[in-house]
């Protein structure tokens, strides 16, 4: 039997680390670009203006006023979740990196941190409608989002 080299890792090839954490103040902008792409993209039945005049809102407002905690991959934040009191008021994952179990991740966060959670999700937004289906949620009624116009679901998952 010869003998061979201990094997070596790259850098390169190394696993990226991921958390989820507290959002600081210094993630803002990387926030509200993840927020205002996915938002875009889930919602393409809203004119995207729509969206854009909301960034200040979400900036000044919406995000200072929940609780949130980021995904982050290596140093880079990849999503979020955004919570109301039991209200799951966002979540929202990098457009290139949905699919990947982020969200998933995401969410077990937010039901670690609530024993029941109430969320409102456009109808026409079946990809995310199915998303919170799988993850225990229930559609409790139906409504219209006065904002847009749109018909919506409120949500519910108790523990």
């Amino acid at each position: 039997m010869t003998e061979r080299p201990a094997p070596t890792c790259h850098p390169e090839n190394k696993p990226e680390h991921s958390m989820i954490r507290a959002f600081h103040n210094t993630d803002m902008d990387t926030v509200l670009d993840i927020w205002l792409r996915a938002s875009i993209k889930a919602h393409d039945f809203v004119a995207p203006g729509f969206w854009q005049a909301q960034r200040d809102d979400m900036r000044d407002i919406y995000i200072p006023s929940a609780e949130v905690h980021v995904y982050e991959e290596g140093s880079k934040i990849l999503g979020f979740h955004a919570l109301l009191e039991d209200r799951l008021a966002a979540l929202f994952v990098m457009p290139e990196r949905q699919g990947r179990g982020i969200g998933k991740a995401l969410m077990a966060d937010a039901k670690a941190r609530r024993e029941r959670l109430v969320l409102s999700v456009y109808k026409s937004n079946t990809a995310s409608v199915g998303f919170y289906l799988s993850q225990g949620f229930s559609i409790e009624c139906e409504g219209r989002d006065e904002a847009t116009g749109h018909d919506e679901y409120i949500m519910r998952m108790s523990a």
